[in-house]
């Protein structure tokens, strides 16, 4: 299931962050808010269209500074490229399509973090709990319909 969050006026939480408002950083902002679960490949073509002459590795730093500043989260399902979302803080999980590679978030079903506790912790004040559930998403598990 995939849920929209209405997105906070990316220049005040920008600067709520500490970052400085740029616009390779608002078009960054802006593309992730478009693109849940989004790659730095498709950030990067999404921001170089509204500010031409930004390089990929500006998109990299941008995108790290998000992760640092805690604005944005970044995720990495087995087998697949790093992806960033907007969604932080909130302690939820993802499903990824084994057919397709679609992402979607799946919320906790204990609610507060960490929703899981292991057995034997080993000494650790377990804060937080990633799940990644694998599966088929509707459209590659739906029987296809042949041409009559």
């Amino acid at each position: 299931m995939t849920e929209t969050h209405a997105a906070p006026d990316a220049d005040a939480l920008i600067r709520r962050a500490g970052l400085r408002v740029t616009a390779p950083r608002r078009a960054a902002y802006r593309a992730l808010t478009d693109m849940p679960h989004a790659r730095a490949d498709e950030v990067f073509e999404r921001v170089r269209a509204t500010v031409p002459g930004t390089s990929l590795q500006a998109v990299y730093n941008v995108l790290g500074d998000f992760v640092e500043a805690g604005i944005a989260r970044r995720i990495e399902p087995s087998g697949q490229p790093g992806l960033f979302e907007l969604r932080v803080g909130d302690n939820h999980h993802h499903v990824v399509c084994t057919a397709c590679g679609r992402v979607d978030d799946v919320d906790c079903v204990r609610g507060e973090a960490p929703c899981l506790h292991p057995e034997h912790a080993n000494g650790f004040q377990i804060q937080t709990a990633e799940v990644t559930f694998w599966g088929l998403c509707p459209d590659c598990a739906a029987p296809a319909v042949l041409p009559g």
